[in-house]
């Protein structure tokens, strides 16, 4: 027996396990670096964005199920940043001698125009997804849909409620502590009152001592500190196109069967299929022993097969349903490969394939063949076929061409035309005499009777019965067969595939190691096998199929769809900011982010695919609101009357605390994924190693590499008027935020 919903089920309880960690996670450092009350309405937020989500998520066609559980895990660090942010900023303005209602009211219409944006940036980029084709656009749409629901309700619940909240409770209360022992929830607090004075000397440490020397230097020294950076980020590059980090297409899906398929010739004795394919499962009973030798508790490692022979007598087919994964010592691959070398070389097949879970999107390698020339494409196809079997890195070599059951083609002689016969002719008395013809029909009672005429069993049962027929003339003679026709046995063809309006003979592979690099075993066959056949054979022309092609529909559509969605992320940006050029740094910086997914593919031993890619694009909307939060100060202490230097300098100190710790949160969120063993996650996973550490180096981004763009464009803008007037500006004068105020200053004037 097999059930889908088994694996189902366990995906789904994964994934609600890590959740509900990756919750735990960001509590903790919530209450470890803010204050516990603090802490308490941020995190709050979590249920209320969550259920907000549920209430519409139903009448959009969102299911709970592996993907939307999955935009859940995502959008956890996510929702907690605006809070974090708000809560920061009103604590602040508490510090300032503020009653608690104007510090909640200031502190959070300060931050409005940066945190609004950031949501909108956030949903733009996962907002991608909806607009993909193939089927990476529609699955992970469904994880579009989740994180952009819950963004937006929890944006109404950080603007609104949260300031409430935090306005009327005792987060904002100043206690003395008066040396008396506290019992009962105050002695929590008081407790925990001493954590958040360890967290805040941490975070102090971290600010003062390691952040700000490097913040100096980098501004001090901006060419080194640049060219560092985008030394690193070329080193990445080079690695990937070196295939030191290997790349993919796509990830494949661990399962906990393993799948053989079995085609034999048409027409051949159904006997015969059955003992191969029964040879095949004592094959795989036999591995199933060694396994469970050395298996945990001796379990048996295969649970049952299940044999089907047919449809038709060519094929026959094995489920070999395993333990299942999470109680497994071996991988579903490793299992599939020893049954393969258990079973050896079979001969007289047309294919014997061994399946391991499934490969998203189509076969890794599959190569079309087109033509109209039969004789060439068969040709070429033998040739191809012998290539990729003698590929080690590739297994399960199939083609879309099998041979069909065998036909007789019947060829005329001169002599036939000369008796007045024809090829139609020749073919009705053939199929009249061993198939029939209809000679009567007449009803009785209710039924009509049909009376068909042909030769009886004794004389219809041989091919030789075929050479000793004789064939009637027009002019009345009988002549023998095999004096006016011959004929050849060959075997037809089974199926007919067309694809540009051409004959498609389709050659498809699998890969030997499911994390294998199949970008790199195409571009081989680009290069080095395809371009002989071709030569040899010129009326022919290649489409590579499969995975390939899945991968060119999503990019194709990720070229049209992506600039939009950055073009709209930019203007968002500008609008916030008024300004063109502040938008345009935080664009540089995304390119930067890819040295975190880089290496974090290849700490964890994963090839980059599109996952990864889907994960870039989902990184770049989180990745903008650090740098929202980090300008939009930068401005407002510009408006201050801050001069240039230390405005950029105070600035990223005074967002340090908040920028770490949405960074933190973030990463949190997904680290119980990112570390989970199990294979039922690592599908998941690629996505889920480009947001934590294209985060993590975003964050360093944001903090180092943000304040030296911004320096750098000043000095760019400084000198463009200096050498357009003559006279050398103040760096603050080049600014957009004191351009601004020196306008409403002039408008108030005048008014």
């Amino acid at each position: 027996m097999s059930d889908a919903s088994i694996t189902l089920g366990q995906r789904t309880q994964l994934l609600v396990e890590n959740g509900a960690m990756g919750i735990l996670l960001v509590l903790f450092f919530l209450s470890l670096f803010l204050n516990l009350r603090l802490a308490f309405w941020v995190a709050f937020g979590l249920p209320v964005a969550f259920l907000g989500m549920f209430i519409f998520a139903g009448s959009l066609g969102v299911t709970i199920n592996v993907l939307s559980l999955f935009g859940m895990i995502i959008v956890i660090g996510i929702l907690v940043d605006d809070g974090i942010v708000i809560s920061e900023n009103i604590y602040q303005h508490s510090e300032m001698g503020k009653s608690p209602v104007r510090a909640a009211l200031d502190g959070t219409m300060e931050v409005v125009p940066p945190i609004l944006s950031a949501i909108i940036t956030t949903v733009l980029a996962f907002a991608t997804f909806l607009f993909l084709d193939s089927r990476i656009g529609e699955f992970f749409g469904e994880v579009s849909t989740v994180v952009i629901l819950t963004l937006v309700i929890s944006l109404i619940e950080a603007l609104i409620i949260l300031p409430a909240h935090i306005a009327h409770s005792k987060a904002l209360r100043r206690t003395n502590y008066n040396g008396q022992p506290k019992k009962g929830p105050k002695a929590i607090f008081h407790y925990m009152r001493k954590i958040n004075a360890y967290g805040d000397r941490f975070m102090g440490y971290m600010r003062d001592q390691i952040y700000s020397p490097v913040l100096r230097f980098v501004l001090t020294q901006q060419v080194l500190a640049f060219g560092v950076l985008a030394a690193v980020l070329i080193l990445t590059i080079g690695a990937i196109g070196g295939n030191w980090i290997r790349v993919t297409l796509f990830p494949s899906i661990a399962s906990d069967r393993v799948s053989i398929d079995l085609l034999m010739p048409e027409g051949v004795n159904p006997a015969r299929t059955d003992s191969i394919i029964s040879m095949v499962e004592a094959a795989a009973w036999r591995v199933n022993e060694d396994y469970t030798e050395r298996q945990t508790d001796n379990k048996q490692v295969v649970e049952n097969i299940i044999k089907r022979v047919g449809p038709g007598n060519n094929k026959a087919s094995l489920q070999v349903n395993l333990l299942p994964g999470e109680e497994r010592d071996f991988s579903s691959p490793d299992i599939t490969n020893a049954i393969r070398d258990e079973v050896g070389p079979v001969y007289g097949v047309e294919s014997l394939t061994f399946g391991s879970g499934g490969n998203f999107g189509g076969s890794p390698v599959s190569v079309s063949l087109l033509g109209n020339n039969l004789e060439e494409l068969e040709a070429a196809k033998e040739e191809l076929k012998n290539n990729l079997e003698n590929n080690s890195l590739l297994k399960d070599v199939t083609d879309s061409d099998p041979q069909g059951i065998k036909e007789i083609n019947v060829k005329l002689k001169d002599n036939a035309y000369a008796l007045g016969l024809d090829f139609g002719e020749v073919m009705r008395q053939i199929r009249n005499g061993f198939f029939g013809a209809q000679a009567q029909r007449f009803q009785r009672g209710q039924d009509e009777i049909r009376v068909w005429v042909r030769y009886d069993l004794e004389n219809r049962s041989s091919i030789n019965d075929l050479d000793e027929m004789r064939l009637l003339t027009p002019s009345g003679e009988r002549v023998p067969f095999d004096e006016i026709a011959n004929y050849d046995i060959v075997r037809g063809t089974e199926s007919i595939s067309h694809l540009d309006g051409m004959r498609e003979i389709r050659v498809s592979a699998d890969m030997e190691d499911p994390n294998g690099s199949s970008t790199e075993i195409l571009e081989d066959i680009r290069n080095n096998v395809i371009p002989p056949i071709l030569e040899k054979y010129p009326s022919l022309t290649v489409s590579y199929e499969g995975q390939n092609r899945e991968a060119n529909k999503l990019s194709s559509s990720a070229a049209k769809v992506i600039p939009i969605i950055l073009f709209l992320i930019y203007a968002t940006i500008a609008f916030t900011f008024r300004s063109y050029s502040q938008p345009l740094l935080l664009m540089i910086m995304i390119p930067f982010s890819i040295i975190g997914v880089a290496w974090g593919h290849w700490l964890h031993d994963f090839p980059i695919n599109v996952l990864s890619a889907l994960g870039i694009i989902a990184l770049v909307g989180i990745m903008v609101n650090d740098g929202l939060v980090l300008i939009g100060k930068y401005n407002s202490f510009l408006r201050e009357g801050m001069e240039f230097k230390k405005a950029l300098f105070e600035a990223g100190r005074s967002r340090f605390r908040a920028i770490f710790l949405t960074s933190l949160t973030t990463i949190a969120g997904l680290a119980p994924l990112l570390l989970e063993k199990s294979r039922q996650a690592q599908f998941l996973k690629p996505m889920a190693i480009s947001i934590s550490y294209g985060i993590a180096v975003a964050t360093i981004l944001t903090l180092l590499l943000l304040p030296l763009l911004l320096s750098i464009s000043n000095t760019v803008k400084v000198s463009g008027r200096w050498l357009k007037t003559g006279q050398k500006p103040s760096r603050e004068e080049m600014e957009r935020a004191i351009k601004e105020k020196n306008e409403e200053a002039k408008h108030e004037s005048i008014v």
